[in-house]
């Protein structure tokens, strides 16, 4: 994965982005089945058995209904903020991975010595520092 070199660069691969970003995709997918209490065991009106519980308590003047509800809907914001967060991550790891890609063709084009041969790495980090 991920290294950090002797002079202090951290250095992560196009392979280490790719399987980050793979990972979060395949969270996000599996945490939009897993995660959905709110329709689990939805009948026809596509209320959850989450739902009906609560509705049920509240029906019958039991403050657990609502807390139940309270329950239900911090939840629901929860998964829908982590499950934003896992497509935030991997899109923006492929848009990464593509763009650093283009800029590292683009750089190697541009960095050549006078005979035209490309400039070592050694040479680069002389003109930078």
């Amino acid at each position: 994965m991920s290294s950090i070199k002797g002079s202090g660069d951290l250095v992560v691969t196009q392979d280490d982005l790719g399987a980050v970003g793979h990972e979060a995709f395949v969270l996000h997918g599996r945490l939009r089945k897993a995660g959905d209490i709110a329709g689990e065991g939805s009948g026809e009106g596509g209320e959850g058995t989450t739902a009906r519980a609560a509705r049920e308590l509240s029906g019958r003047n039991m403050s657990t209904g609502g807390e139940l509800y309270t329950t239900l809907s911090v939840w629901t914001s929860q998964v829908r903020t982590v499950l934003q967060m896992c497509a935030h991550v991997s899109n923006h790891l492929d848009y990464s991975k593509k763009s650093h890609s283009a800029d590292d063709i683009a750089v190697e084009a541009t960095v050549r010595d006078r005979t035209g041969a490309a400039l070592p790495v050694s040479e680069i980090s002389k003109l930078v520092t």
